[in-house]
């Protein structure tokens, strides 16, 4: 499993290789500074370490609370004695916070901004009574040129801390300056174990089996990287899994740019379709229109004609022969003489105008006899006395027969006056 170091200078690297083994441990930081950022106990805490914070600065205490909640996290500094000091803070610079003087003035002559601010001071052997119940797994101080102090407020006689990791060089710089505390540790019965170029450990005599593991500088073997590196590799691998998914977004829009292309392109074709069909509807409407102009043209010049026909000399002219014509045209119609016929032999007007016309004119009286008959009437009555009906006209219907007796015997009284 790949060890993620948080540390500056992987002192987490080195304390891992050496307590990794630790179930559940403890450790205390002074000068804990950011809960992430160059923080020694990032990769334990992960790990189910817990222990004390000691962060005097208001704002990296907040973070602490904020991200250690299984942690003591204390805002105070850590001291030769319980009390208040003044602590300089380098605004522009993490890390950089001391409650020496002179390390401040440094900083000033160098053009940082620096400023005050008083926080309360306890010594460690304190803070351990009131908090530590167990082993003290390690102990770091980083606290910029201020590690005498928190050492000599430490009671090592009763609080053993298997590892001791102490800053050991004049902030900002390689200059180192252990030999002004180192001896309130190997006094203690620490052994020294390693230098790696910030930071001196210390192993305490009844765990000297440790020392073996600080024999050499962190290494391939380790097998650990930056927590920086693995936080560049996963916003790499965030930003390939963006990548992706905006090139697959980039060709689902593209296929569907493709599709309203060829949508736009069809709806294209079915316009130019419909201009066509439009404009031929156009010329065959312009042609109608035409033919329509022509047609009434063509009846506005028949009417007038008509109306000239009808208002012409020859037309009246010929009225009473159109009229001829036609009354033959009727008179030709199928048994339009048998219903004349008929009509008239019930008609008592129309039989005394008849009657003297079929007698003068006998071959006509024998057709309308020989029609009546064909009509099949009823058989005819008795003809008074006195009245000769010709032979041929006694086919003749009752009604017509007795017309005709009429006028016979009408026709003798006419006679005897003349003779």
């Amino acid at each position: 499993m790949t060890f993620l170091s948080y540390s500056q200078n992987n002192e987490d690297v080195l304390l891992w290789r050496a307590l990794g083994h630790v179930q559940n441990g403890f450790y205390i930081d002074v000068g804990a500074n950011d809960p992430v950022e160059h923080s020694v106990t990032k990769a334990f805490y992960d790990a189910g370490w817990r222990g004390i914070n000691i962060e005097p600065l208001p704002a990296f205490h907040e973070a602490f609370k904020q991200q250690r909640p299984r942690d003591i996290n204390l805002a105070e500094a850590a001291g030769s004695s319980d009390g208040s000091l003044t602590l300089y803070d380098v605004a522009d610079v993490n890390g950089w916070a001391s409650p020496e003087r002179e390390v401040a003035e440094g900083h000033r002559a160098a053009g940082h901004d620096v400023r005050e601010l008083t926080v309360p001071v306890r010594t460690l052997a304190s803070i351990c009574s009131e908090h530590v119940e167990g082993e003290i797994h390690f102990l770091k101080v980083d606290v910029e040129g201020f590690e005498g102090e928190v050492l000599r407020g430490m009671d090592f006689a009763r609080w053993r801390p298997w590892v001791l990791v102490v800053e050991a060089t004049v902030p900002g710089s390689r200059e180192t300056n252990h030999e002004t505390w180192e001896h309130l540790v190997l006094d203690q019965r620490y052994i020294y174990a390693w230098f790696d170029g910030l930071n001196r450990y210390y192993v305490a005599g009844e765990h000297a089996d440790l020392l073996r593991h600080f024999s050499v500088q962190p290494n391939v073997f380790d097998e650990f990287i930056s927590h920086h590196l693995d936080k560049a590799w996963s916003a790499n691998r965030a930003a390939m899994r963006s990548l992706k998914e905006q090139e697959e977004h980039a060709d689902a829009v593209r296929a569907e740019l493709h599709d309203m292309i060829q949508y736009a392109e069809q709806l294209e074709l079915e316009k130019q379709d419909m201009q066509d069909q439009a404009e031929q509807l156009r010329q065959d409407l312009a042609a109608a229109h035409a033919n329509g102009q022509q047609v009434t043209q063509w009846a506005n010049d028949l009417e007038q004609r008509l109306v000239a026909t009808h208002n012409s000399t020859s037309w009246k002219v010929t009225r009473p022969l159109r009229m001829a014509g036609s009354l033959i045209k009727r008179l030709r119609r199928p048994g339009l003489a048998r219903r004349a016929l008929l009509r008239t032999t019930r008609s008592e007007k129309l039989r005394r105008v008849l009657i003297p016309i079929l007698l003068r004119y006998p071959p006509l009286g024998r057709r309308v006899s020989a029609m009546l008959q064909a009509a099949r009437h009823a058989a005819p009555l008795e003809i008074g006395p006195g009245v000769e009906v010709p032979a041929e006209l006694r086919g003749l219907p009752a009604s017509v027969r007795s017309v005709l007796g009429d006028l016979q015997r009408a026709r003798g009284l006419q006679r005897e006056p003349n003779e």
